[in-house]
């Protein structure tokens, strides 16, 4: 383990998840606080044994597989009337539909 990685594992304890979840906002139970400092501290230890492993000739990638877009040919298609649906809409003006004021401001 190196020191950064073992430093930051040492930091990780009970108090430190309790002080985490109520800035979060999150109510956990006794049980719950110790299952997460346990599962922290587990995923602090595999993050170890990754940075143990020789890397130097891995390249970097963003994606395992090679991705292709699977698109359509965009072809414009016949619309509705504008018309047609404003005189289907409950409450239009102006060639625009009318909705009520989501922020209490009446314009």
């Amino acid at each position: 383990m190196t020191d950064s990685l073992k430093r930051v594992s040492e930091q990780i304890d009970r108090g430190a998840v309790e002080r985490v979840a109520k800035l979060a906002r999150l109510e956990l139970s006794d049980a719950e606080l110790d299952e997460a400092t346990t599962r922290l501290a587990g995923m602090m230890a595999h993050f170890a044994d990754i940075d143990a492993l020789d890397l130097d000739d891995v390249e970097p990638m963003t994606q395992p597989y090679e991705l292709v877009n699977v698109l359509r040919d965009d072809v414009p298609l016949e619309t509705l009337d504008h018309d047609e649906v404003l005189a289907a809409a409950p409450d239009a003006s102006d060639g625009r539909f009318g909705v009520p004021p989501i922020l209490g401001l009446d314009l």
